[in-house]
């Protein structure tokens, strides 16, 4: 734990930015999500903080209301803190989501009155494209295209069911099991008072409401996620390697954002170096922009990769990496958190191999140090300094071959 914090101090001083990890701590369990956390550990992908977040109950509500659209969320509400956000990015977290993708499910129980109402909460669901996975008389596990449309469609159900003096719960996860457990959670909170329940950046929040909804606007917030990448020093690239090779390399990406990400290609032209898509959603974006820089590196291409709300603010994203960099530059993929901003970065090989020795080698770095450290001791009070430098070279030539 020791040897990470200090890689990660090491880093963040050559980075010049705060290293918030390096690799993962996620634990995988199915193929898709072991195949990323292998990337993430042999590339030793480091998160970085170019801009820290400033994560506040207050800046997570006016996020809300930014996402799910002001309209959506009536006035007569409260927003409740169940338990605090993380005052931190979570690395695995943010994985996680772009691994596992935007969709959530939605637990809805109805508390006494007329369970009929289900029916009419079933019909709405569809028709938000939300898939029904289980239903009762009085309960619906649901499935919905983002945490977002979760949300807005929970208090859209909570309004049918106070039209008809019925509270309504709702409550927002990963899975179907962590929405229930979430809707358990908030009724020891609040009772049986009609809300929905969900989690931002690692804290537990909800929407409560006491008196009628006034009407909603009813329509999802809708944002643009564009996706800019760049080759860095395609000149030198070309002239090692051809043109045709950074053609083929930069078609493989146009084609997985097209058909794994379902992507829009909307800027590049074949045999450029660069191009632009805009994405479903964020998390197809960080992903697409993750795996290209991935696979990119795998044939010897690095990529700068930005992610915006617009074609300009991907486009800056991009540029920015251009300056995240220790000697020469690296794949780096820059993107938007809450109101801050932060970047993947994936080391150079000879990186790679400093951090893998730090790692796996402490003990014999602890050695090293110690004997360099008592050998230029000695040598300072007998008078032979040298000693110091003879001593370097000794345990650099043990550190290369022991």
């Amino acid at each position: 734990m020791a040897g990470n914090y200090l890689l990660r101090t090491l880093f963040g001083f050559l980075l010049k930015h705060r290293v918030l990890s390096i690799g993962t701590k996620y634990y995988p369990t199915n193929e898709k999500e072991t195949e990323y956390v292998e990337m993430v550990n042999y590339t030793r992908t480091m998160l970085l903080e170019i801009e820290r977040a400033n994560i506040t109950t207050e800046n997570i509500f006016h996020n809300l209301l930014k996402e799910v659209g002001r309209g959506n969320i009536p006035e007569n509400r409260r927003f409740v803190e169940i338990k605090p956000a993380e005052n931190d990015v979570n690395e695995y977290a943010l994985l996680s989501n772009i691994i596992m993708g935007s969709d959530r499910y939605l637990y809805v129980e109805v508390f006494g009155g007329n369970k009929g109402i289900i029916d009419q909460f079933v019909q709405f669901i569809q028709k938000e494209k939300g898939t029904i996975v289980e239903r009762s008389n009085t309960e619906i596990v649901s499935r919905l295209l983002s945490k977002n449309d979760a949300i807005r469609v929970g208090v859209e159900l909570i309004k049918m069911g106070m039209e008809k003096q019925i509270d309504v719960r709702a409550a927002a996860g990963m899975t179907g099991a962590a929405s229930i457990e979430r809707s358990i959670n908030l009724n020891k909170q609040i009772g049986e008072t009609s809300g929905v329940g969900f989690t931002k950046l690692g804290g537990e929040f909800a929407i409560v409401f006491s008196s009628k909804i006034t009407k909603l606007e009813g329509t999802p917030a809708v944002y643009d996620n564009y996706l800019f990448i760049d080759a860095f020093d395609s000149t030198q690239f070309i002239e090692e390697q051809g043109r045709d090779r950074l053609v083929e390399i930069m078609n493989e990406v146009k084609d997985f954002i097209e058909k794994e990400c379902n992507g829009r290609i909307e800027g590049y032209r074949e045999g450029g170096d660069d191009l632009i898509a805009n994405l479903p959603t964020k998390d197809a974006a960080l992903r697409a922009g993750i795996d290209s820089a991935w696979h990119a590196l795998n044939n010897g291409a690095r990529l700068r990769v930005g992610i915006g709300k617009s074609r300009r603010e991907a486009g800056e994203r991009a540029q920015m990496a251009d300056d995240i960099k220790i000697w020469n530059n690296s794949p780096v993929m820059v993107f938007d958190l809450a109101d801050g901003i932060y970047a993947y970065y994936i080391p150079s090989e000879f990186s790679r191999a400093v951090i893998e020795f730090m790692q796996e080698k402490t003990g014999r770095i602890v050695l090293i140090f110690v004997f360099v450290f008592i050998v230029t001791l000695i040598g300072w009070n007998v008078g032979y300094w040298e000693f110091g430098l003879v001593a370097i070279a000794l345990a650099l030539l043990y550190a290369l071959t022991a």
